[in-house]
């Protein structure tokens, strides 16, 4: 049993099973180490009533071995003196207000401890997204309550002060133009007692504050159904307004963008951020780093895949990381916002968001017969699953859909007249693409 120093613990490996070491120089200082890799440092103590008592003292690697050293030596001289440390502490937590336990949320946020979807820490964005929803929401409207007090009563009034707008504001933010909005409503109040929810969870299980969260069991209201999808008219009209819009050199590389959009279903910021290294034009797929659901390979068409094809050939990839870069090359572009609202802005697509375009990708999919599961992988919805199996492999089936969506949605955007129809159903196009794929290799070379 040796001295617990930085070593030691650096060198304890996980086991199937959590396990102690116990430092061999100060009689109840140690640490446990969990099956996933985590070791914490506690201290082991009998109080007044001789109780047995163990008070954790922070994780390694956010506090070292000395650090903890020092704390347990505090905590025992506390208990030689009559005190019980670890219920000092736990009062003074369950003391402490909502604000307060905000605060405490968001430092473990910063620091890439609280986990979102996947298990993964929580994005950039997602902490955006958050830190405005306490900053706005959370903390004007239950900031000053305490955690302990804080009642099923109490969140349902906070949600419904915020679907009546009872947060709205409109201020100016350090960036030039800048402005934030909040308008509150439903959506926002939903996903604010969702967060909460997390906040008050946190509090439970590692904070130790609060047994019941209260945020369980308060009914939120739906979110509207979002249906809005393209036309094959709007689609015409998406493609002329694009034409039109590339004619001024400001939004050429913005047109580009809100075709791909169109034509892969993309999210926003997958498209704008992707990097050369991504684009796996051989494979036909995307291969990106880091999206909303992680990893992810996504077929894609023909339309996209010439595109990117054309841009190699030019030697945009020399030039930059990125696909689209900005100013810097060493960032993507950082334009899109405001010239998407430029572009439409007036136009009978005014309406139209980059979440549209995925929808309607989505739909016109559909529309040509394509199952639920070829969608989510075109989509990117897969998830650890056969349809995450089944996008990982590129399945030619998927590529034959990505190419059949994305081509269909190109001859739209270039304003033809089309009659769309299940796959499945046209045997004209399935006999010659199949005749074409039994040709013998010569008929083919001199076909080409």
């Amino acid at each position: 049993m040796p001295k617990l120093t930085k070593i030691v613990i650096d060198k304890a490996l996980p086991r199937d099973s959590q396990y102690t070491l116990w430092c061999s120089e100060l009689k109840g200082f140690g640490a446990f180490v969990l099956p996933s890799g985590t070791r914490t440092y506690f201290v082991d103590y009998r109080n007044a009533n001789n109780v047995r008592r163990r008070m954790k003292l922070g994780r390694h690697g956010v506090i070292t071995a000395e650090q903890a050293r020092t704390l347990a030596i505090q905590a025992l001289a506390d208990v030689a003196k009559g005190n019980d440390p670890l219920e000092n502490r736990n009062s003074a937590r369950k003391a402490i207000t909502m604000k307060e336990l905000c605060e405490l949320y968001i430092k473990e946020l910063d620091e890439g401890r609280i986990l979102g979807k996947g298990g993964r820490p929580k994005k950039a964005t997602t902490k955006v997204t958050d830190l405005g929803r306490i900053n706005r929401h959370i903390i004007p409207l239950i900031g000053r309550t305490q955690v302990t007090h804080l009642t099923k009563a109490d969140v349902t009034t906070m949600m419904k002060d915020i679907m009546a707008g009872k947060t709205r504001l409109s201020e100016k933010t350090g960036n030039l133009r800048g402005r934030s909005v909040v308008r509150g409503g439903h959506g926002a109040a939903s996903r604010t007692v969702g967060l909460l929810g997390g906040i008050l969870t946190y509090a439970r299980d590692e904070l130790g504050i609060i047994e019941i969260n209260p945020v369980h069991g308060v009914r939120k209201p739906k979110d509207a159904v979002k249906t809005r999808r393209l036309n094959e008219d709007e689609y015409r009209a998406l493609g002329r307004i694009l034409n039109e819009a590339a004619l001024d050199d400001r939004y050429t590389r913005t047109t580009e963008i809100v075709r791909l959009l169109a034509l892969t279903g993309c999210r926003r910021g997958e498209i704008i951020g992707i990097r050369w290294a991504e684009i796996d034009t051989a494979g036909s797929a995307f291969r990106l780093d880091d999206t909303k659901e992680g990893q992810s390979v996504r077929p894609i068409g023909l339309p996209a895949l010439e595109y990117f094809d054309d841009r190699r050939a030019e030697g945009a990839e020399d030039d930059s990381l990125y696909a689209f870069p900005g100013r810097d090359d060493e960032k993507a572009f950082g334009s899109f916002p405001r010239h998407w609202e430029k572009i439409f802005q007036g136009t009978e697509l005014e309406d139209v968001t980059a979440h549209v375009l995925r929808h309607s990708f989505a739909s016109m999919a559909n529309d040509l017969g394509f199952t639920e599961i070829t969608i989510a992988a075109l989509l990117g919805h897969a998830s650890n699953s056969i349809t995450s199996r089944y996008v990982h492999t590129l399945d030619a089936a998927l590529v034959m859909a990505a190419d059949t969506v994305s081509g269909y949605i190109q001859a739209l955007l270039d304003g033809a007249e089309l009659s769309h129809t299940h796959y499945a159903l046209d045997r004209g196009s399935r006999k010659a693409a199949l005749a074409r794929f039994l040709a013998p290799h010569d008929a083919e070379r001199l076909a080409a």
